[in-house]
């Protein structure tokens, strides 16, 4: 079975599920390409390996060298639900020792959220936090990047499910939902995000966000949630 990779965001934690083999070849390429691309902005990873069968030598040293890059930054990678098959190689290789191994996901995403090591936008933050909803990683990069250089402490995600967790483990002060929520915007799934974090104001962004100059955009948000928190 080829390697399948899907990726995304948990505040400042970037999970990748795997699923097939981590083997010499497009396999290796394929992980190494998305492993990449998350360490530019992120320095914690969750990579989920319930369906990973095969892992040869070549792909366990790509882990290692991964997990070094991530902790050489002040974070980690590590990893969650491991297969049975893959339990067994990392006893047998003692590398069980070596990697931060968790029982399932979301264990592994609350231990990086709970632990308090910052991401390096957030360490020199220190205003209101914000937890932005959206399913577009471009438009989280964006509002990301824009209200951190305007002092929020931002965190973002793109399932509903995963703000829950956010929350479980963060106080916000402004929850923003983002043009692309779509049903998610409605007033059922922002009472359940409010009821996590009752003190909260909330903003809702309409489709035209995404179209707009990023200026104008930008400019627009800020605006907002500036005005909900005095609200």
């Amino acid at each position: 079975m080829s390697l399948g990779v899907e990726s995304r965001h948990v505040g400042s934690v970037y999970v990748v599920r795997c699923s097939g083999r981590i083997v010499t070849g497009q396999e290796s390429k394929t992980i190494d390409e998305v492993l990449q691309r998350g360490l530019r902005e992120f320095n914690r990873v969750v990579l989920t390996v319930a369906e990973v069968d095969r892992v040869d030598s070549a792909g366990m040293g790509l882990l290692v060298r991964f997990m070094w890059h991530a902790r050489n930054r002040r974070g980690d990678l590590c990893l969650a639900a491991p297969s049975p098959f893959l339990t067994s190689l990392l006893q047998m290789t003692k590398l069980s020792s070596v990697f931060k191994v968790y029982a399932d996901e979301e264990s592994a995403i609350l231990s990086f959220l709970k632990e308090g090591v910052n991401a390096p936008a957030e360490a020199v933050n220190t205003g209101p936090r914000v937890l932005f909803l959206d399913p577009s990683p471009d438009t989280c990069a964006f509002v990301r990047a824009l209200l951190s250089r305007h002092g929020y402490r931002v965190l973002s995600t793109g399932l509903m499910g995963d703000a829950k967790i956010l929350l479980s483990a963060s106080s916000v002060d402004v929850i923003v939902l983002g043009p692309d929520c779509g049903n998610m915007a409605a007033p059922p799934a922002l009472e359940v995000l409010r009821k996590l974090a009752p003190s909260a104001k909330s903003v809702v962004l309409d489709r035209e966000f995404k179209s707009r100059s990023a200026d104008e955009a930008g400019t627009a948000l800020l605006q907002r949630i500036e005005a909900s928190s005095l609200s």
